[in-house]
């Protein structure tokens, strides 16, 4: 039986393509819009244990603009509560006069700089408290309160670029995730993009749902996009005569370049090793799909890793320490997530199934820190997102509500965005593993195959 990976509106069964179209749609998003709460699902929450966050008000369109980013950041990353100041956004209850020295709470002169109302912010339930004024020389100074210590967490400068410059939203992304970082010592997810596919091309999106762009620059159909480790660069598959070629393309620059060895077969998946140097995929032929690498660094030394003899291995993912692949194969009839070396030994079955109970597998993914995959399965007829925990081998299923399909991993390890019809047409949807809040990340028909980038460096993220 052929494993069937998913290119957009292609369906590749071996060397078979079905064509389906759908229509492309932009998306509009305000910096000022009402932040979607989302919904939970499926998951245990307890409220109350996330630490309650307040962003306070700056002054000027700018700073609102950049507080109403922070404090969506902040909320999407699900580790706060995020709390509403009672009668709006009042400056005047949160600002009192420096303390006297014999008054300084705990914190000493920094709480005494940070001039807030810790008692007032710790009767309304905050732990923390983000505060972003502009200071001389056209720049921003960012503080973090710890409401309950009574004192500055952390204080940061940074240059903002206008307003209205392409790198003004992934700027104050990074203040989120900073802020996140000074609270609660972990990184944030928020100077991240998805990309995605949607008629044919490949599009980025920010992780909030907002700032949508073309990056794929060509005539032909662009399908199965895929990030580098370093968020520098992306690859993604073309179709070229009835043939699959692959591209690397640079974020910051735009050029593309053409990955040697391809081009002569349907080449598609791509997947970047974690130290860049080499790049997995999979190649159709009239014998079946099988796994290569090739090292894109020399640009040589095509590598085969399955011998499929008429049966199908086809969609790798590396572990994030490079050492084994994850992909789909149908050795033992259903496409079932395998994994092996990353030089193609000691391959075994990875996900555990029944049979009868459940079908094909596909779309795996390996998780950044090393712990789980994700994949989707057929359950009772639909597709449902389910996680492998890599140590146990346990399985648990996330979605029951539509088709669910086509996970991909933030890089925190505990977000996830995927395609889903659940709202009845299908749509990009982020899912936080831990709360089981979910939220859509774009509300346009079409968009399919996401993947999420890693935490963008500054140098990287101005895409064309």
């Amino acid at each position: 039986m052929k494993a069937v990976t998913r290119l957009g509106g292609w369906a590749v069964s071996g060397a078979v393509l079905l064509l389906t179209g759908y229509p492309a749609a932009r998306l509009a998003a305000q910096d000022t819009s009402a932040v979607d709460r989302g919904v939970r699902i499926g998951l245990t929450y307890r409220p109350g244990v996330r630490p309650g966050m307040v962003v306070l008000p700056g002054r000027g369109p700018v700073l609102d603009s950049v507080r109403a980013i922070v404090a969506r950041d902040l909320d999407y990353s699900d580790r706060f509560e995020l709390i509403t100041l009672p009668g709006g956004d009042s400056l005047r209850a949160s600002v009192v006069a420096p303390p006297s020295p014999a008054a300084t709470p705990r914190g000493g002169g920094a709480a005494a700089a940070g001039g807030l109302n810790y008692p007032l912010y710790q009767a309304l339930g905050a732990d923390f408290a983000v505060t972003i004024a502009p200071t001389p020389g056209d720049s921003q100074v960012v503080t973090v309160h710890d409401v309950a210590g009574g004192g500055v967490r952390r204080e940061f400068r940074v240059h903002l670029p206008a307003l209205t410059d392409p790198g003004f939203r992934m700027a104050v992304h990074r203040v989120s995730d900073r802020a996140i970082e000074a609270a609660l010592g972990v990184g944030g997810m928020a100077a991240t993009r998805v990309l995605f596919v949607m008629d044919g091309k490949v599009y980025a999106i920010d992780q909030d749902g907002a700032d949508q762009r073309l990056v794929s620059s060509s005539d032909h159909s662009a399908m199965s996009p895929s990030w580098a480790a370093d968020g520098r660069r992306f690859a993604y598959m073309e179709f070229w005569e009835g043939h699959g070629r692959l591209f690397i393309q640079d974020v910051a620059s735009g050029k593309r370049t053409a990955v040697a060895t391809s081009g002569q077969a349907l080449d598609f998946t791509p997947a970047f090793s974690p130290d860049g140097k080499t790049l997995a995929f999979s190649r159709a032929t009239e014998e079946g799909t099988d796994l290569y690498t090739v090292n894109i660094k020399d640009g040589c030394c095509l590598q085969r890793l399955t011998v499929g003899r008429f049966y199908d291995n086809l969609s790798p993912t590396y572990s994030p320490d490079g050492q084994r692949i994850a992909f789909v194969s149908t050795r033992a009839g259903l496409p079932q997530i395998y994994a092996m070396a990353a030089d193609g030994t000691d391959q075994q079955l990875l996900a555990p199934f029944d049979y009868g109970a459940t079908g094909s597998s596909n779309a795996p993914e390996w998780s950044p820190d090393g712990q789980s995959v994700v994949f989707h399965r057929d359950v009772g007829g639909t597709l449902q997102v389910f996680v492998l925990d890599v140590r146990t081998r346990a399985v648990r299923q996330l979605t029951s509500v539509g088709r669910n399909e086509d996970p991909t991993w933030a890089p925190d390890s505990r977000h996830m965005a995927f395609v889903s019809d659940r709202s009845g047409y299908r749509q990009l949807w982020i899912i936080d593993l831990e709360t089981g809040r979910i939220r859509p990340l774009l509300q346009k028909s079409g968009a399919r195959l996401p993947a999420w980038s890693p935490r963008l460096p500054e140098t990287a993220s101005s895409t064309p």
